[in-house]
């Protein structure tokens, strides 16, 4: 720097620290949450489509293989074999045929895209409302291992049933509900998990999945009777092997219809029974109402009338779903932006604001202090409080009365915040700087975030200080150190 104050000097101006902290009504700064669908963040392993309207399981692989199989084959029919059949027999094949393929396809998708009747997982309150209620039911133990299962006894109808505690949902399941593990999810009235379906069979599905095994046995016996029908009435006009060069689909169909149809047919059967003694498909493996387990065990769901169980599973109202995957997740407290400048945070209470405040003008101001005390030459004397003293300004005090560049003291007046910000950490005297001018980038104390807009955050090197002009800097400190302590 050249003598007298000059050059690059004149360019640096000191801008005081403002002890104001806005309100936080000033300037609320909040984030735009977009709102979310629930299915969008639905914890089951589920996949949506059409914004949550069609809800399946993650494999979906065999529900393919299912709609190709049923396509393929009822396609082939009626390319191949319901022009012949409508000419030599009746034209009502194909409109029998073409009903039963439509409703299977409608039960199909009905039962693949719904809900099939999975429950709401516990909030976290929820859950940890009702740990409460089963440490105190209990008895809360010290050891650090798993408790085992948790249950509760229910009567229906005069049976004792137990509920099963969800590790993985946080509830208590209803009767008759279990927990699907490929879907990972507890569903109501849980018959089975179905890959041929993509989905699970449960209560809002189930009617659906017995109306697509029933009609699809329809379909495929139809189908194979009249391939069959179709196959003879040829080989009676240009022989058998003649017949099957004739309609070679006729053969794919025929084998198609031969594999499926036993299985089709046994299925509807099974789950015929289950409908007339209102059992579900997991009751019966288990053997949940066997006489097995005692003279006193029976069903407690069934109604006593084969007739009655029917209607009650066929033609009772679909019960609404519990999980509104396509309603609106309610939106939190808003997410302020990180603040800036002193502005406090947006939904924090009065004493956090001004903690937060005091907290960074106590540091900008340390840092302030740190910078006016470190001498760059150590030839430069002591101040006194008579050259602190300025033209028309009132003196600082007494606590100023011997304040040594190197040590500087903070008034008196402030105790507390004296040990709160730590101002004692002042950096000390390096003789390894005589001489020098300047300091350098790394030597150079680094500037908190509140002044990061000041000269000395954006220079390379910062420049020697006049004594004059660290007075004022370092009255401007403690001043704002007394306003702090006003506040």
């Amino acid at each position: 720097m050249p003598p007298g104050g000059g050059g690059p000097m004149k360019d640096c101006e000191y801008s005081q620290i403002s002890t104001h902290s806005s309100s936080p009504m000033e300037s609320p700064h909040k984030k735009k949450i977009a709102a979310r669908r629930k299915w969008e963040v639905f914890p089951g392993r589920n996949k949506f489509f059409c914004n949550g309207r069609i809800m399946m399981a993650r494999q979906t692989g065999v529900f393919y293989l299912t709609l190709i199989l049923i396509l393929v084959t009822s396609g082939l029919f009626f390319a191949f074999d319901c022009p012949y059949l409508a000419v030599k027999i009746t034209p009502a094949i194909p409109v029998v045929g073409g009903i039963l393929f439509f409703f299977v396809m409608g039960t199909l998708l009905r039962t693949s895209f719904s809900d099939p009747g999975v429950l709401p997982r516990a909030t976290p309150d929820e859950a940890a409302d009702l740990e409460r209620q089963i440490d105190i039911a209990n008895g809360s133990s010290s050891g650090g291992y798993r408790p085992p299962p948790r249950t509760k006894e229910v009567i229906i109808n005069g049976q004792t049933v137990k509920l099963k505690y969800c590790f993985t949902c946080k509830i208590f399941r209803p009767p008759r509900a279990s927990h699907c593990s490929l879907c990972d999810n507890c569903v109501e009235r849980f018959d089975h998990h179905c890959p041929w379906v993509g989905n699970c069979v449960g209560k809002r599905n189930y009617r659906f999945f017995y109306m697509f095994i029933l009609s699809l046995s329809f379909l495929t016996v139809f189908i194979f009777a009249f391939v069959i029908t179709h196959v003879i009435l040829r080989s009676q006009q240009t022989g058998f092997l003649n017949a099957l060069k004739d309609s070679p689909a006729s053969v794919l169909e025929a084998v198609v219809c031969f594999f499926s149809v036993w299985s089709i047919v046994g299925l509807s059967g099974f789950h015929t029974y289950l409908i007339g003694s209102n059992q579900t498909t997991n009751e019966d493996i288990k053997g949940s109402w066997s006489n097995k387990r005692g003279k006193e065990n029976y069903n407690p769901y069934s109604y006593g009338n084969i007739f009655t169980n029917c209607c009650v599973a066929l033609c009772g109202p679909v019960s609404p779903s519990l999980i509104d995957r396509r309603g609106y997740i309610q939106p939190d407290t808003p997410q302020p932006a990180a603040p800036s400048n002193g502005m406090s945070s947006y939904g924090a209470t009065p004493s956090q604001s001004d903690m937060c405040d005091q907290d960074q003008c106590i540091q900008s101001t340390k840092f302030v202090l740190q910078a006016a005390a470190t001498p760059l030459l150590q030839s430069e004397p002591s101040l006194t409080s008579d050259e602190l003293h300025l033209p028309g300004k009132p003196g600082l005090g007494t606590p100023c009365a011997s304040l040594t560049l190197g040590q500087p003291t903070p008034p008196s007046s402030m105790p507390n915040l004296t040990a709160e910000a730590g101002l004692t950490d002042i950096l000390p005297l390096k003789e390894e700087h005589v001489g020098h001018q300047f300091l350098t980038p790394e030597e150079a104390p680094s500037p908190p975030r509140l002044l990061a807009g000041s000269p000395l955050a954006h220079s390379r090197t910062v420049h020697v200080l006049g004594l004059a002009s660290q007075d004022s800097l370092h009255e401007d400190s403690v001043r704002g150190l007394v306003k702090l302590s006003s506040v």
